[in-house]
């Protein structure tokens, strides 16, 4: 350890690497204090960083790329980890069940357009399939931040967009093993099977979850929060590894591996956990902001207005239906802005989809979609925050 100290001390690079990932998160840091005084969004921010110290940047940074893309990889591992301990069995079959004609309404209206214009753009069968992904799913992350940052946990709006984006998660089993196929250019028989698998192995957790909660309280002790911390986490890391050798979706893993625990045990789990995801995911965006040219954004621009535009379309479509037995005309547009940011996943699947598209082009579109729908979601949730029923 002594030896590593010394080295790194006599290392004028390794000094000034520690020092601009230091002031890179510190950066991060301050903005996250900024974006909650304004109640605003912090991804787009962090997306916006990314694209200023990246190369092409205003201010360019030699961060370590190793670190940043291990960072990253972290940081949607654990963004879908937690997605998982934020709901039990019993909440994703009640959705499921109260939610399937909104699911299926979202899915035709949101997943349809970027489908079509992959398709029309030349990027095949697979960039059509990521381009719908990327313009479908919502971003939970952000949709829960805004939702906590305003004080609306308690409104039955948010209840039942929320009810919509556990849907979309759910989609997400099947999808991306799905996905992954496609971008590895197995058979069909093989891309059968692993999707067969995904859906085999989602069914098994959720049966699991459904019956295990006190056999998971007696074996992880939540009583032990270090321990427990420790467990869980290396679970979601180890379980991430295995699946992607084996061709399954790692992210999916992490997300199953969250379902798995209920009750008191993912309460402190989740507790305990949230810090280091808000670290890992500001450097999964950060990460992604930096690996894009600013000068490919101009050349997506007009394809990302026209995705956005249809994005809060369909999304409106969504939230219309979902509050059109509430008495207040503003309902809509309140789940609407709930629903309307695209976010972490959209930028995983841009990321799977990269070896298979213009990786370059794909990842200017959806950091420049992800960026104005996030803006549009605020501005929409602004726009109906002074009727806003919280009870």
């Amino acid at each position: 350890m002594f030896t590593i100290l010394q080295a790194s001390g006599q290392s004028p690079e390794n000094s000034m690497l520690l020092a601009e990932i230091g002031a890179a998160l510190l950066v991060l840091g301050i903005v996250a204090f900024i974006a909650n005084k304004l109640k605003f969004s912090v991804v787009p921010l962090y997306l916006l960083i990314g694209l200023a110290i990246g190369e092409g940047g205003v201010v360019p940074l030699s961060l370590s790329e190793e670190f940043l893309n291990t960072g990253a990889q972290i940081g949607a591992i654990m963004l879908l980890l937690l997605l998982g301990l934020e709901y039990s069995a019993y909440d994703l079959a009640k959705a499921f069940q109260d939610r399937k004609s909104a699911g299926l309404i979202d899915f035709v209206a949101n997943a349809t357009p970027g489908f079509v214009l992959g398709w029309l753009l030349g990027w095949g069968l697979g960039g059509a399939l990521a381009l719908a992904g990327i313009t479908y799913v919502s971003s939970s992350g952000i949709a829960a931040q805004l939702i906590k940052e305003m004080g609306w946990r308690r409104s039955e709006v948010s209840k039942r967009a929320i009810g919509v984006l556990v849907f979309e998660d759910l989609a997400l089993a099947p999808y991306l093993p799905l996905l992954t196929s496609i971008v590895l250019g197995v058979s069909a028989v093989s891309g059968i099977i692993s999707v067969s698998l995904a859906l085999a192995i989602t069914g098994l957790v959720i049966l699991v979850s459904f019956r295990g909660t006190a056999k998971w309280s007696k074996i992880l002790d939540p009583n032990e929060p270090g321990g427990l911390l420790l467990t869980v986490f290396g679970a979601a890391l180890l379980a991430a590894g295995l699946a992607d050798l084996v061709g399954f979706s790692g992210v999916v893993a992490a997300f199953l591996i969250g379902l798995l625990l209920t009750g008191e045990v993912a309460e402190t789990a989740r507790a305990r956990l949230s810090p280091i995801r808000d670290i890992f995911s500001a450097i999964f965006f950060l990460f992604f902001g930096i690996t894009t040219d600013p000068a490919d954004l101009p050349a997506v621009f007009p394809l990302a207005l026209l995705l956005t535009a249809l994005g809060i379309a369909g999304k409106y479509l969504v939230g219309w239906w979902v509050t059109r037995d509430l008495s207040d005309p503003m309902s809509a547009w309140r789940a609407t802005g709930f629903l309307i940011a695209r976010g972490e996943f959209s930028m995983v699947i841009a990321a799977l989809a990269a070896p298979i598209v213009l990786g370059i082009q794909l990842q200017a579109l959806t950091l420049a979609y992800v960026i104005m729908t996030a803006f549009a979601a605020s501005v929409v949730l602004r726009f109906s925050r002074s009727q806003l029923d919280r009870r």
